[in-house]
Parts: structure tokens; sequence; C-alpha cells
């Protein structure tokens, strides 16, 4: 079982993505895209993806021909997402003789390939990289488009490059083994893309919900598809974020922040979640959608796990740190709405005001 995504840019098709129901095909994968049994490979994973897939990997490349493979591991966790851990896969590399004619492959969720993928994109001005995403967030976000990078100091994925993978090949059974919140913040993500570009889609996703929480392979097959036909749709009309592709920054403005602020104790799906609530409410006292359109966003991402809530946090704060957003156009929020749900637009002129009040529609007072 199989479905394909070709991304094209320039008119030429450069990678695919591919959904797969199992690793099985990996190592022939690799042959398709003519890599040779000389080259070396480095599996780039985390303490919690390595010890799950990094073996099965292993061996397949070797199956395959290539007997040069690496693994090399990081503690899992958005603190190791830092120009620090970029440093010491570079020393493996250089330690283990990688040249520009070797392959890194991230295997992992959103954190490995953005830091595999910037890794890549440095390594001697740019080494071959391929996209195994094992979690429902890379999986359909993080994994397509070529944006990689890490946090530095406060500011999360402030040092980054556009660099796009050889491909993107997912197993989706390993979805089955992920936690329950690993699931959900997939589903912040998800949301989203039907929120801002396909209507339909998001009705599906409200018709479909307990077939999808109940991990039916074909039904989260169909939901992965569309997610991922919506981002590289998206990336192929606008593959530097200078216009159409910032509308993929949904929910993400105030949700970067309360993430932070949660001292990422929420997941990056909740927290976009919470955006997402947060924006559409803005949408809606703008007088773009309707407070029922409203009472059914909240009631959709309360059906998938998703908070449209969350205590102890200070507005202020939450409005402060959208300010270090990377998105910022001088002193002005460069904001994603809603016109209506299933198209949403870019939006420079809320006031302080504005924001205040959308962060106040998420906190809950404490006692």
């Amino acid at each position: 079982m199989s479905k394909d995504l070709p991304v094209t840019l320039n008119n030429a098709v450069i990678y695919h993505i591919q959904l797969k129901d199992s690793f099985s095909n990996f190592g022939k994968e690799l042959i398709n895209l003519g890599y040779m049994p000389d080259q070396k490979f480095c599996i780039v994973s985390d303490s919690n993806v390595a010890p799950l897939y990094g073996e099965e990997i292993c061996t397949l490349l070797k199956e395959s021909g290539y007997q040069q493979v690496y693994c090399y591991t990081f503690q899992a966790g958005e603190a190791s997402k830092n120009t620090s851990t970029v440093n010491d896969v570079y020393e493996y590399l250089i330690g283990h003789h990688f040249d520009r004619h070797d392959v890194l492959i991230a295997l992992g969720g959103g954190v490995v390939g953005d830091l595999t993928g910037f890794t890549a994109a440095t390594y001697l001005r740019g080494i071959d990289f391929i996209q195994v995403p094992t979690s429902l967030l890379a999986q359909v976000d993080s994994s397509i488009g070529g944006k990689t990078g890490v946090d530095f100091l406060q500011y999360k994925n402030i040092v980054g490059a556009f660099y796009q993978p050889k491909l993107v090949y997912m197993n989706l059974n390993v979805l089955k083994t992920l936690p329950k919140d690993q699931l959900v913040s997939g589903f912040g993500e998800i949301l989203k893309h039907g929120l801002i570009k396909n209507s339909r889609y998001f009705s599906w996703m409200n018709e479909h919900y307990q077939g999808i929480l109940d991990l039916d392979y074909d039904t989260l097959e169909e939901m992965i598809y569309e997610s991922c036909r919506i981002k590289r749709d998206v990336v192929e009309r606008d593959p530097k974020e200078l216009g159409e592709r910032a509308l993929l920054n949904f929910g993400h403005t105030i949700g970067h922040a309360v993430e932070k602020l949660a001292d990422f104790k929420l997941s990056h799906g909740v927290c976009v979640g919470l955006g997402t609530v947060a924006a559409s409410y803005l949408s809606c006292r703008l007088g773009n959608i309707s407070d029922q359109d409203l009472a059914l966003i909240e009631e959709t991402l309360q059906h998938f796990g998703l908070l449209t809530r969350v205590s102890d946090l200070d507005a202020k704060e939450i409005l402060d740190t959208t300010k270090l957003d990377k998105k910022m156009v001088g002193a002005k929020i460069k904001f994603i709405l809603l016109e209506t749900i299933g198209n949403a637009y870019i939006y420079r002129d809320l006031s302080d005001e504005q924001i205040l009040e959308g962060i106040h529609y998420i906190l809950t007072e404490t006692e």
C-alpha cells in the first residue's frame, strides 16, 4: 500500500513524498535515487526514536548494498534543537570523513527533521538529506517544504535555511505506536490546513474524527495525503515564504509564544490549536466568520483532544513574546486570519489591544 506526491519547483520534480505501510522499500528507494554502494549514510535521530527504528533502517540499508551506515543520536526534546547540537553532528561527520557526496537521513519528529536538514544545508555548503518522519506532526508539516532550522537563545527557529530533501518517506504504521499526546499534536497542524485552504477537508475531519482517533489505516492515509497535498501545493507556489506560504503560520504567532512561556510542556500542535482559537476569535471580531463558525472550530479542536483554553499564563507576557517572532515586519506582526473557514489571509494592522483581546479569550483565570 502506498501513495506518492511529487513536489515540483521551477517546472521540475525535485522530490517525492511517499506514504507507505512499512519501511521495507526504503533501501530500494535510495537505489532508485541513484545512490551508490560506496556512499556513506548517517542516520540522525533522537533518544526516543533511534531505539525503535534505528537498527531496522540501518539493516535495510545494508541489505540494499550500503555498508557505510552510521547513526548519530542526540537527546530528545526541543532543548536539543540548537546550534550546539548541530556542532556535535558536524564533529561526528568530520570524524567519519563524510564528504559532499554522502547523505544524512533524518529519522524522527520535527526537531530531528529541522535540525538534520539545517546540518545538511550547511555542512560542506550542502549535502543530500532524506526525511523519514515518524511523528504525525512531522509527516503532515515539518518534513515537507524545505524549511530547516534551530532555535537560538529565546528565538524559535531563528537560525535556518530553505533546503529541500531528496525524498520524504513515511511509514504510516509507526503512528500506531505513538503516545496519544503526539497524535494530538499532529491534529493541530492538520486542522489548520483545512481552516486555511479547504473547508471540505475541515468538515471531513469533523465527520471522520472517530475513525481517525481509532487509527483506522485507510482513514489515516486519506487524512495525511490530503494534508500533505495542501502543504505541497502552497510550497510549490511560494517555496521561500514571500507571500502565500505565510498562511501556513495560522495559529503560530500566539501559539509559539504560548509554547515558549509554557516551557515547552505543551506540545507544538496543542499550542498551535490555542493560537488557532485566538486567531479565529479575532477573525470573528473583525466580522469575517460567524459566532457559529467560531463555535464549530472550537468543537472540532476538542474532538481531537486539543485545548481551547490555557491557564497559568500572563496575557501581556504572551503579547511581548509574539514580538520576538521572526515573522515580524518592522514593528508590525504579520498575523494570519480567516476570511471564511477554508480561506485565510495576511493582516498587518492588528493593534496590541486587539491581539491582547484574542489572547485573553484563550486564557482561563486561576483561583
